[in-house]
């Protein structure tokens, strides 16, 4: 342990400790009803994603979990480094219940940081790297964030400044862990602090010895995800241990994943697309390969493919197209890829052909949001059904309707507003009752804003959002 960790610990907490607090305190419970079903039918399992973590570590310890660059992690050591990271977060006194806010590229330090929160206890507020100060205080101003996980810098930005711009001016952010380039030296000498209290760690020296493991309940907030939707304030979507498992499991058994797939994160690793759909934490559960990418384009992502021999990966259709019109240049070799899922945005017709064609392997449409609603073609839909429509519910217990400006569900074939309910779309936002009142029906379900029509086999086509 290094001498700063040893200090903190003979000194007592830092300052700014909250007492711990329930972690659904402010979200929106489903009602027991649906609890009891959801638990019957084996969607929910009662296990937390970093205990899931454990186990996959104990049955697929030596294959190779992370790929990123010239870095290989094994599921042994990936659970390691959670458990260490977890443990020096516990000895800078992150308590469970507090969040903070996590903003990292694409690199291995995620998905352990991710995980590491959860088993110390803590909620993850996953945030993408394009957010700047404006943004980001109002973020931690609603979740009353006590830390800040980022890069020095990033792409020219300085994402330490930033933060220490945003502990200065509110009582919240007290901790910022800080994620150095490769190669450089440590150049804020470990531990320090500033005028205003905030403490600054090097990430990389969050490690102490494993201590006992906390007794975490599954039915609690895994991590936050940020709506994509706009507004003045942050909207905050609370994904549980429960429903996220199961969206990442389900989602995994469509696809067939199996411990033989390579998953290339192409997208950012924060992005709800590439997190669980299956992505990062689908591919985990069956003991595959995630490679992490530093950037969307075709040179990096189709040398990835063809060196790693990646098997599926996620991409929203102006990636598709780079990748696609790079293809007759770059010259790699593909031939591995079984599956490549398209979203973020509806596809034409002309993209999607084009993609399965040349690039040698199935497509899968997905339609996605961060509440929780999941659509998906299936791999054995005809040719029609997947170049023209975003698919089905990817759970047997989702419950979806379109409905008219009236809430009157509409006929098969005519447009109206997507509205959802299910087993991993949670009943609101945190801390918003009053948008909560204007997002949510009475009876649960989400108004997704999206305007959609379903053809009379069940698939959804997504064709625009409702101007508000």
């Amino acid at each position: 342990m290094t001498d700063w960790i040893a200090k903190i610990k003979t000194t007592g907490l830092l300052p700014g400790v909250e007492e711990e607090t329930s972690m659904l305190d402010g979200c929106t419970p489903w009602p027991e009803e649906f609890v009891d079903r959801y638990w019957a039918v084996g969607h929910w399992r009662g296990n937390t994603l970093d205990n899931l973590l454990r186990g996959w570590a104990l049955q697929y310890g030596p294959r190779t979990a992370l790929v990123h660059e010239g870095t290989r992690i094994t599921y042994a050591a990936l659970n390691r480094r959670v458990d260490r990271m977890a443990a020096g977060l516990r000895q800078l006194s992150i308590r469970p219940g507090q969040r903070v806010v996590v903003q990292l590229p694409n690199v291995p330090e995620f998905v352990i940081t991710v995980f590491a929160l959860m088993r110390a206890g803590a909620v993850p507020v996953l945030c993408p790297l394009s957010h700047r100060a404006a943004e980001m205080s109002d973020l931690v101003h609603v979740t009353q964030a006590v830390g800040y996980v980022g890069p020095a810098t990033y792409k020219g930005f300085d994402h330490r400044a930033m933060a220490a711009d945003i502990a200065a001016g509110g009582p919240f952010l007290r901790r910022v862990f800080i994620l150095e380039e490769p190669g450089t030296s440590n150049p804020y000498g470990g531990y320090t602090t500033d005028p205003s209290g905030c403490h600054y760690f090097p990430l990389g020296a969050i490690d102490s010895p494993p201590v006992p493991a906390l007794a975490l309940s599954a039915d609690q907030v895994a991590f936050f995800l940020l709506s994509g939707g706009s507004g003045a304030e942050p909207q905050l979507v609370p994904r549980t241990h429960n429903d996220y498992a199961y969206q990442a499991r389900a989602a995994a058994e469509l696809v067939s994943l199996t411990e033989n797939d390579v998953y290339l994160a192409a997208l950012s690793a924060e992005s709800p697309f590439t997190l669980g759909c299956p992505g990062i934490v689908g591919t985990l559960s069956v003991g595959g390969t995630v490679v992490l990418a530093d950037d969307p384009g075709p040179a990096e992502c189709l040398a990835a493919i063809e060196r790693e021999r990646v098997t599926l990966t996620s991409v929203v259709p102006a990636d598709a197209e780079l990748w696609l019109d790079a293809l007759p240049t770059v010259r790699a070799d593909v031939s591995s890829l079984r599956l490549v899922q398209i979203g973020g945005a509806p596809v034409d017709r002309a993209t999607a052909e084009r993609t399965g064609h040349a690039l040698g392997c199935g497509l899968q449409q997905v339609f996605g949001m961060p509440e929780g609603v999941l659509t998906l073609t299936r791999p054995a839909d005809p040719d029609e059904t997947v170049l023209t429509t975003q698919g089905r519910p990817l759970s047997p217990d989702d419950q979806i309707r379109v409905v008219d400006v009236d809430g009157k569900d509409v006929a098969d074939g005519e447009p109206g507003e997507l509205l959802a309910r299910g087993p991993y779309t949670p009943r609101g936002y945190y801390r918003a009752p009053d948008h909560n009142a204007r997002s949510f029906t009475a009876d649960g379900y989400f108004r997704t804003g999206v305007l959609a029509r379903r053809t009379p086999g069940g698939n959804l086509v997504v064709t625009g959002r409702i101007a508000k």
